[in-house]
């Protein structure tokens, strides 16, 4: 039980902060931007992952529960792939959004419209719900023998997967496909982007004005890092290693699910000067109501 106090105040705070991130952006007129809006998208997938994790991991130290329905597994499994697949759509998104503000700043607002965001924003929901949609299809073909134990709190496919009985060779190179298809194109896209940016930055020389246009990526990077590595580590450790200790999985898959919600609102909240001085507006006009 004492191990559920820490997990539920962690989950607490990345639900808290992806709602106060999406209330802001939509309250502040200031923050309706493309830049901003990717960020609301950004959140409320955050919002979607925590969600979709949360209840099984409570409920294993809450209630003791260590069963869960194949119907149920299939759908949560679903939710995760898919949403985070759409996350890292969005991501590639905001690199975007970052290489046209530096290196078209004058064509920013003809290029980024709020069409243009919604047109991104879409395609990465219908990319990931297309392509991930015959995974839960594919194990409800397979019976399920032995054991049945799962290395993680939540249905994860490639750990379904192991423990399907029959020849999975086509349902593990079609997951081999759609993780070249989303995770490896769209960090291919980000890698060419700050590569880009960089080479505009250096081109245009070493002045204030060019490294503070540098500077206003380091939300993004930080963002992609959370992300990405945790994701490529998990996927590393099923695909490559057969004799792992519970411990490191169990460490990885938390990491990859519940750090990324958590993080992402605290890193824009401490580099982005606007939403700083969003919160601050915020907390202050609350302060002056209870004053008064």
């Amino acid at each position: 039980m004492w191990i559920s106090i820490p997990f539920c105040f962690l989950y607490l705070v990345a639900l808290v902060g992806n709602v106060l991130l999406l209330v802001i952006v939509r309250t502040e007129q200031n923050l309706h931007e493309p830049q901003f809006y990717l960020l609301a998208m950004l959140a409320l997938t955050d919002l979607g992952l925590s969600l979709s994790t949360m209840p099984s991991v409570l409920a294993i130290f809450w209630f003791d529960v260590h069963r869960i329905d194949l119907d149920a597994c299939l759908t949560q499994m679903f939710f995760i792939h898919t949403l985070s697949s759409v996350e890292s759509g969005v991501l590639v998104a905001m690199a975007f959004d970052r290489l046209v503000a530096i290196c078209a700043p004058l064509n920013y607002t003809r290029i980024l419209t709020h069409y243009t965001v919604a047109c991104l924003s879409g395609a990465t929901l219908i990319r990931g719900a297309t392509l991930l949609a015959p995974l839960p299809f594919f194990l409800r073909t397979f019976s399920f023998c032995g054991a049945n134990i799962l290395s993680h709190s939540y249905c994860y496919y490639p750990d379904m997967l192991k423990l399907a009985c029959g020849d999975v060779t086509f349902s593990s190179v079609y997951g081999l496909v759609c993780v070249l298809c989303t995770f490896a194109v769209d960090v291919i896209f980000i890698l060419v982007s700050y590569m880009k940016i960089l080479g505009t930055v250096m081109k245009l020389g070493i002045q204030d004005r060019n490294w503070k246009s540098l500077q206003t990526c380091a939300c993004h990077l930080c963002t992609v890092l959370v992300f990405y590595l945790p994701l490529i580590s998990l996927a590393v450790l099923h695909r490559y290693t057969q004799e792992t200790s519970p411990i490191l999985y169990t460490t990885m898959s938390n990491a990859y699910l519940l750090m990324t919600p958590l993080l992402n609102p605290v890193v824009y909240s401490l580099k982005s000067r606007q939403i700083q001085a969003a919160l601050r507006k915020r907390f202050w006009a609350q302060r002056v109501v209870a004053g008064e």
